[in-house]
């Protein structure tokens, strides 16, 4: 599949690395040279030094018979007129980012596509969403939906009161197939894990599960589910006020901010929440706004050293939930490590999100999700595949994946080790990323 990203910032550099890890044709396109310098030769896509919204560029690149055109530079103007013009010349399908509410209300969307523009990508709607989702399911580190929510991909971090701690995943003490463990995330590693390996303190364990299973799979972990209602937030930046506007009626919101100008614009834009002048890190500005009567702490600074350091004083303060936004993914293993709650990051957001776009564009592709180092992918079996000579237990499956769960006849169930996958199925797959081409050949 031809792909061609525009825009070498820091969303489409990640997007290109990622995509770049599987047999696609990848060409990331920008008019600075030294961001395009930056992308190591380890990686399989080319660069090229050109206007993303020049003829002559995208002739050149060939964009006449891309399957997919994604437009992320930071300027959503540029984005839309690049989009404009891969599509006249012959792109498939295009996908722009955008910073503007607008494009998202549905009766403007026909316009937009009339304009060659299939898709738009919302990075800060997608985080505002994300972090409502992580305010209602509170217990969990990670929350994702599959097959209209009657799949679901939790990740919870273990702690000393789970009677999951240290136990081999054979030795489970559960006398039902409520659930399977598909990954556990340990320091900065991903672990696709067997029946001999273990749980320890700390680890973040990903499960499958059907929503009929979800008490179980809390108290298994030794959680509690908490009512959030009110929201503290450091930072008045975009997160903060696309949050702010979608879920005020939701949740009582404060937020924090050092720049007088931006608090007098948010009372305007925000007259549901309170806006108050002053510096979230301070201590005293912390207790003088009662930050210890609060049920959630929001870090959304443009900074994720203050974010991070700021959720660990949260946590001092006693308040239940707390969630930073990390936009240098280098610092996401070290938050995780520090125990601050939720981290939320609009490249890997956005990046999920054109996964899916992906997944339309070309039926042959199978992922529809992903995480930072691992993905979940969902595989239609063929008749003949390697995959159905047998019980999974003895398959002998490749290192580095495991199957979770399955759909037949539209009913979805969970895969043990005694299930014999048949012609006609989708398998749900978690694997360590970039080596989804090499399962798949298991399905044909």
């Amino acid at each position: 599949m031809k792909i061609i990203i525009a825009g070498a910032g820091e969303v489409g550099t990640h997007l290109a690395k990622m995509l770049s890890k599987e047999n696609q044709d990848i060409t990331l396109i920008d008019n600075d040279q030294s961001k395009l310098d930056v992308i190591d030769s380890n990686y399989n896509l080319m660069t090229w030094n050109g206007s993303t919204s020049s003829f002559e560029s995208l002739r050149e690149v060939g964009v006449h018979d891309t399957d997919l055109y994604i437009a992320v530079t930071p300027f959503e103007t540029r984005n839309l007129a690049s989009c404009a013009i891969a599509k006249k010349m012959g792109a498939k399908k295009t996908v722009a980012r955008i910073d503007n509410s607008e494009f998202l209300i549905p009766e403007n969307r026909q316009l937009i596509r009339e304009l060659g523009i299939d898709f738009v990508i919302y990075p800060e709607h997608l985080a505002a969403n994300d972090i409502a989702l992580s305010l209602t399911h509170n217990w969990a580190r990670y929350w994702g939906e599959l097959h209209n929510g009657e799949l679901l991909l939790i990740g919870v971090k273990i702690h000393s009161n789970s009677v999951l701690l240290n136990v081999k995943l054979k030795d489970m003490p559960v006398t039902t197939h409520d659930f399977h463990i598909a990954a556990i995330k340990r320091n900065n590693e991903t672990i696709i894990p067997n029946g001999n390996d273990e749980i320890l303190p700390d680890d973040v364990v990903y499960f499958i599960t059907t929503p009929p299973y979800i008490q179980h799979v809390r108290e298994l972990c030794g959680k509690t589910k908490k009512v959030i209602r009110k929201a503290l937030i450091m930072g008045g930046s975009r997160i903060a006020k696309r949050f702010a506007t979608l879920y005020h009626d939701k949740f009582h919101i404060k937020i924090l901010e050092t720049d007088m100008a931006v608090c007098e614009r948010l009372a305007t834009e925000l007259p549901d929440c309170e806006i108050v002048y002053g510096d979230g890190r301070d201590i005293e500005v912390l207790r003088e706004n009662n930050i210890y009567q609060y049920d959630a702490f929001l870090a959304l600074t443009e900074s994720s050293e203050t974010n991070i350091l700021t959720c660990l004083t949260a946590k001092e303060f006693g308040v239940p939930k707390t969630i930073a936004d990390v936009e240098n993914l280098q610092f996401l293993g070290l938050a995780e490590n520090l125990n601050i709650g939720n981290t939320i990051n609009k490249k890997l957001l956005a990046s999920s999100r054109i996964y899916k776009i992906l997944l339309d564009a070309d039926e042959s592709n199978s992922r529809f999700f992903a995480l930072s180092d691992a993905e979940v992918a969902e595989i239609y079996v063929k008749k003949g595949a390697k995959i159905t000579k047998g019980p999974v237990k003895d398959l002998h499956l490749p290192f580095g994946m495991t199957l979770a769960a399955m759909v037949r006849n539209n009913e979805v169930m969970l895969v043990n080790g005694n299930t014999h996958i048949v012609a006609g199925d989708y398998v749900v797959v978690f694997s360590l990323m970039g080596t989804i081409q090499k399962i798949e050949k298991w399905f044909n």
